[in-house]
């Protein structure tokens, strides 16, 4: 558990989330806190920020070194280059394009 996720999930808990579920999931999230041997509160708070620091990850830092970072400025700040088998594909008709016979 990194330090963040336990400064965001064991911190001063004054918020509150209601959740609806159905029995079974229920049951499955009871049995899982019961194997990591913690309440489902606990259970579902760890699993819950667990998945949204990974999800969040590479939202929120991107280090480059100075060599790293400079071709990657210069990658975004160069014109598009031409695709010429994606122009062709987009120049075709595609299924959406067809009209149906009615």
């Amino acid at each position: 558990m990194t330090q963040q996720r336990n400064a965001a999930g064991r911190g001063n808990r004054t918020e509150k989330l209601d959740v609806r579920l159905s029995r079974a999931a229920k049951q499955t999230l009871q049995a899982a806190a019961v194997a990591a041997r913690k309440s489902v509160s606990e259970f579902v708070l760890d699993s819950a920020l667990a998945e949204a620091e990974e999800r969040l990850a590479d939202r929120r830092v991107f280090s480059l070194d100075r060599k790293n970072w400079d071709a990657f400025v210069a990658a975004l700040d160069a014109p598009p280059r031409r695709h010429p088998r994606l122009e062709r594909l987009f120049s075709e008709p595609s299924v959406f394009d067809v009209k149906r016979e009615s």
